[in-house]
């Protein structure tokens, strides 16, 4: 059975162009992962505008506090 070389085995073998360019690569893989994290983390504000129907019935304040008790509604309804 062939012996596995581990990464930094390979990266010592290979020539200093190549290796400033498996660095390079390297450099490039973890600012992508950081991107795509800090993607997921962005909020989608999908819900902007979901209560518009009832502007008219209450105050941004007392919409809330209906918010607020429908939430926990919701959550003591699904228990």
């Amino acid at each position: 059975m062939q012996e596995t070389k581990k990464l930094e085995d390979i990266i010592k073998e290979l020539p200093e162009d190549l290796r400033k360019e498996v660095e390079d690569f390297a450099l490039f893989l973890l600012e992508k992962r950081k991107r795509e994290e800090t993607e997921k983390k962005k909020p989608t504000l999908s819900w902007v505008g979901g209560l518009s129907e009832f502007k008219d019935k209450y105050t941004s304040v007392e919409l809330q506090h209906k918010a607020l008790e429908w939430m926990t509604e919701d959550v003591f309804d699904r228990h």
